[in-house]
């Protein structure tokens, strides 16, 4: 993105989501700091200043895959918080939504995951997650305020775990393997959910028999 928002036109014939794509999975690969210009070049087959026609900076290319990783996040929250019904199932959405994410951005998730604050647009990158956390958490405090979740477990306990279960996908999942997303996000709220959730009514008599 240029200065003032606006989508910077790169030179015909070159595609800037194949570059960005490109750049993502050097920066995984090799890490972003040992990541040159001069190996995005290489990589893609063009001069730096054909890539320089795309991006100012390899700065500002990290800080499009994060951002791609960070809105589609964002984007299941912002989803969530327009649903109705009970907190507990807006938190569902969300872990739902979140591994929808991961397995379609799986790429841009894993580079956002590496991210340690070393530059500027880390930081940036890293109090966005840090604000996204702390609205799950809150979804989480809410759902048991509701006693629709056991409240015996820290809400910022719950959030951490559920997305440390999250995140580790990126270090397994394989597209094309024995699960979809759907079926890996039923997987991921059962383990979850399933452990926390206050039985209905209608459960708690079915166990009282």
């Amino acid at each position: 993105m240029s200065d003032n928002g606006t989508m910077r036109r790169g030179r015909p014939g070159y595609d800037q989501q194949g570059i960005l794509d490109v750049a993502v999975a050097a920066f995984n690969e090799f890490g972003y700091d040992a990541t040159s210009m001069g190996v995005l070049a290489d990589r893609l087959g063009l001069s730096k200043s054909a890539i320089y026609h795309h991006f100012a900076s390899k700065d500002e290319i990290l800080d499009r895959a994060l951002d791609t990783a960070l809105g589609a996040l964002e984007g299941v929250l912002a989803e969530a918080d327009t649903a109705t019904g009970r907190a507990a199932d807006r938190l569902d959405l969300v872990l739902r939504g979140a591994v929808h994410v991961l397995v379609d951005k799986l790429p841009y998730v894993t580079l956002l995951l590496r991210v340690r604050g070393n530059t500027e647009v880390e930081r940036r990158a890293l109090a966005r997650r840090r604000a996204f956390d702390k609205e799950v958490t809150s979804l989480v405090s809410e759902a048991q305020a509701e006693g629709s979740l056991r409240s015996d477990i820290d809400a910022s306990v719950v959030s951490r775990l559920a997305f440390g279960m999250i995140n580790s996908i990126v270090e397994w999942y394989r597209p094309g393997g024995r699960e979809d997303a759907d079926n890996l996000a039923g997987d991921v709220t059962a383990v979850a959910l399933d452990g926390l959730r206050m039985p209905t009514s209608n459960r708690v008599q079915e166990l009282l028999g």
